[in-house]
């Protein structure tokens, strides 16, 4: 759904996809990463520093009420954790998904 229908923004460390939802709950994250990030165990730390990257923004900047999922890429491996934050924050910037 958040495919199809939402917006979708692209950095080097990683996608993010964004879509409002008219319900007004809290927000839902999803994690991905496919085949092409690496092995299973490859795929596997890039969703963990995603996990962590969420954990640290989103909870004071990212707007409620919508659904977001960020795909890792093969940048997620190998940039810098500071570096995949100001892509995080780029991207939610981007989407008009920062909360001021």
């Amino acid at each position: 759904m958040v495919r199809d229908k939402g917006i979708r923004s692209a950095a080097p460390g990683l996608v993010l996809q964004v879509l409002e939802r008219k319900d007004g709950n809290s927000l839902r994250v999803g994690f991905t990463a496919s085949k092409k990030v690496g092995i299973s165990v490859q795929r596997n730390r890039a969703k963990r520093r995603l996990r962590a990257l969420v954990d640290k923004i989103f909870p004071q900047n990212a707007k409620g009420s919508r659904d977001y999922v960020l795909i890792a890429r093969s940048g997620t491996l190998v940039r810098a954790f500071s570096q995949l934050e100001n892509d995080l924050v780029h991207l939610l910037k981007r989407t008009q998904s920062w909360q001021t």
